[in-house]
């Protein structure tokens, strides 16, 4: 196996925060589905002796009804990650003390679940700012993983939009939802941000060198939809760009990986859930044993201090 590491995460995304940022109603009584997909990705990862990264949403963590599904992900030996307080795409829009406050909130109840004291963070929708990154140096985060360097943003946008039921301020609010154009210029390999509060290593969400194109498993498992065998091959494609360009991949899932049509959790906008669990489990598994042929597999928190620890890594102001 080659020495090469490669990073996997998972976004904990409950039903009601892509409800949310849908526009659909209903979602602040806060609908969840944690009980049937956090046992399912934790046997899928124990069968495979994985341990993974998990980001968890704040407002997740201060519901008593969750607080048995985040403790068994964190019993279970994984990472755990800051995925905001609220779960709102437009993180970016806050001002300094709002995100810190964002940050800071969502940190303490998911330490008071589960035991563990998050030093990564993932913003909602991949929205980063630079007030978002001072928060995080000075409540001493390690890594940021919100960058997400594709150049499809706008169309994913526009995608979403014409599937919601958002009014126009809503729409307004949501202006930034996965980015613009510019984002495929960032780069793809993991560096580090210099700002004021002191550095953080940023882990981007890994897309196709040269390319620019999605390649976690939600947009795989919408290829798979017209082709498996074409949705394999454009994976297996993307590992090999990787490794000709020295890209250490790191591989992003969601909890809607894990759910499938016949769950009946509804959310069928998002791309993928008119397949089957069964269906969905085995492109699932086929992604990440590709990946396991070429990689040695760690935790975000791992990938972070392998940056840290190797020859100086590129670093960036937030505006380059």
């Amino acid at each position: 196996m080659n020495n090469a590491l490669a990073s996997v995460s998972l976004d904990l995304d409950n039903r009601w925060s892509y409800m949310k940022t849908h526009g659909d109603p209903g979602w602040q009584s806060f609908p969840s589905y944690l009980d049937l997909v956090v046992p399912r990705f934790l046997k899928f990862l124990t069968q495979r002796k994985m341990r993974i990264t998990v980001f968890v949403v704040g407002q997740d963590a201060a519901l008593e009804c969750n607080a048995a599904s985040l403790r068994a992900i964190a019993d279970a030996g994984h990472e755990i990650g800051n995925h905001s307080f609220r779960h709102e795409p437009w993180l970016h829009l806050y001002g300094a003390e709002e995100v810190e406050r964002e940050i800071a909130l969502a940190e303490r109840h998911i330490f008071a679940v589960t035991g563990k004291k998050p030093i990564g963070f993932r913003g909602p929708g991949f929205s980063l700012s630079p007030n978002a990154l001072e928060a995080l140096a000075r409540l001493g985060y390690r890594y940021d993983a919100s960058t997400f360097p594709t150049f499809i943003g706008p169309l994913a946008r526009a995608y979403y939009f014409m599937k919601s039921k958002l009014g126009a301020a809503d729409l307004q609010q949501r202006s930034a939802l996965f980015g613009g154009v510019r984002q495929g210029f960032r780069p793809l390999k993991a560096y580090r941000w210099r700002i004021p509060a002191g550095d953080i290593v940023e882990i981007p969400v890994t897309t196709m060198p040269l390319l620019r194109l999605p390649i976690h498993t939600s947009y795989v498992l919408y290829l798979s939809t017209l082709s498996r065998r074409l949705a394999l091959a454009y994976f297996d494609l993307a590992l090999a760009m990787c490794r000709m360009t020295g890209v250490q991949p790191s591989l992003l899932l969601h909890s809607l990986d894990f759910l499938g049509s016949d769950d009946g959790v509804g959310l069928e906008f998002f791309p993928g859930m008119s397949l089957p669990y069964r269906r969905k489990l085995d492109i699932v598994d086929s992604v990440l044993a590709s990946l396991r042929r070429h990689y040695r597999l760690v935790t975000m928190e791992q990938h972070a201090r392998a940056v840290v620890g190797a020859a100086p890594a590129k670093r960036l102001s937030y505006a380059s």
